[in-house]
């Protein structure tokens, strides 16, 4: 693969040579058996989560709101102790059942906005908290009555950058599909260069689990990428992305060879419950890691406030066609017309 990283490259851009059309690259219709990818699911979900859910970002608790959200239909709210701790539990008041989503925090305790019941994150009044974790880009909180699980005293979290040498941005978009069909779109990497050409040119998978058996190793049970990440024009970012997945809700792309390595694009589904017409919802949070050696770095980190909305925007326009693709695929599941195994 050009620009595997054998050969450090003055510049992280490479010229696109010998292009094709779309229309005439490589089918991957062959290649993407569906036994293999109902197999990576399958070894997925059987993998321990703990019952753990990411909520957010980290750096969207704080301040003098809650952090509200649904998960399977339970309300939770999440926010910041007096020492800056992150703290979480129901989000029904268990006086008379207020929302606790919209009440304020003072000094690190949530203020019931009906009748002034106060929280401190301890248990009180009827309300217990849940456990919570923050591991400096996201938020979980363990539920497990809704996992129903062994517990785990935290998440299974990904190998990362530190974050504080990183830039970081979260992605949250919400789909009516279930948390199968966001992890398997991320575990179908041959749709890559077909359904995103903007995107991704040159994609070609080199690596992937060996029949429907795989292993239950999530790094061994991976699938290995070599794509070219599109600039403008005929300029792009060739690398070696590795897929894994370390637990049911979760699958995150290592970037391995290239510019860029060690960075990671994590994807989270997490349920949220189901809408007035009783489809299930599904919301999409995916954080991006970027980490590089390269000397500029250092001024895109300091530029993040500005970068930031620029990542979201291009994780949006991704997950814009991939919400797509894992509402049809519930679409047709819960219809029995799905034809993949």
């Amino acid at each position: 693969m050009a620009g595997n990283g054998r050969r450090r490259r003055r510049l992280p851009l490479s010229l696109r040579r010998g292009a094709v059309a779309w229309e005439r690259q490589h089918p991957t219709w062959r290649d993407a058996r569906p036994a293999v990818i109902a197999g990576a699911l399958k070894r997925a979900q059987a993998r321990p989560s703990g019952n753990w859910y990411v909520v957010g970002a980290s750096r969207d608790v704080g301040g003098d709101r809650p952090l509200g959200r649904t998960v399977a239909g339970q309300e939770v709210v999440v926010w910041r102790d007096g020492g800056g701790g992150v703290v979480a539990g129901p989000g029904i008041c268990p006086h008379l059942g207020a929302p606790l989503r919209d009440s304020p925090v003072r000094c690190g305790t949530l203020v019931c906005h009906w009748h002034g019941l106060s929280l401190d994150g301890g248990p009180f009044a009827g309300w217990d908290p849940f456990p919570a974790y923050d591991d400096g880009v996201l938020v979980w909180v363990r539920l497990d009555a809704v996992g129903g699980e062994e517990p785990l005293d935290a998440p299974v979290v990904p190998r990362r950058p530190v974050p504080a040498r990183a830039l970081t941005a979260v992605y949250a978009g919400v789909g009516v599909c279930e948390p199968e069909d966001v992890v398997v779109n991320r575990l179908d990497p041959w749709h890559g260069a077909w359904f995103h050409p903007y995107s991704f040119v040159d994609l070609t998978v080199a690596d992937a689990p060996d029949g429907p058996e795989g292993s239950g190793d999530p790094d061994e049970d991976a699938f290995a990428v070599d794509v070219s990440f599109k600039v403008a024009g005929r300029l792009v970012v060739p690398v070696r992305a590795v897929f894994t997945a370390p637990e049911p809700r979760t699958v995150v792309m290592h970037i391995t060879e290239g510019e860029g390595v060690g960075s990671v694009v994590e994807t989270h589904a997490t349920p949220l419950g189901r809408d007035a017409s009783g489809r299930p919802r599904t919301a999409v949070i995916e954080a991006v890691v970027a980490a590089s050696d390269r000397r500029g770095f250092a001024l895109a980190r300091a530029a993040a406030p500005l970068l930031r909305p620029l990542v979201r925007t291009a994780s949006a326009r991704l997950w814009r066609d991939d919400l797509a693709y894992a509402e049809r695929r519930w679409t047709l599941r819960s219809t029995g017309r799905f034809p993949g195994a």
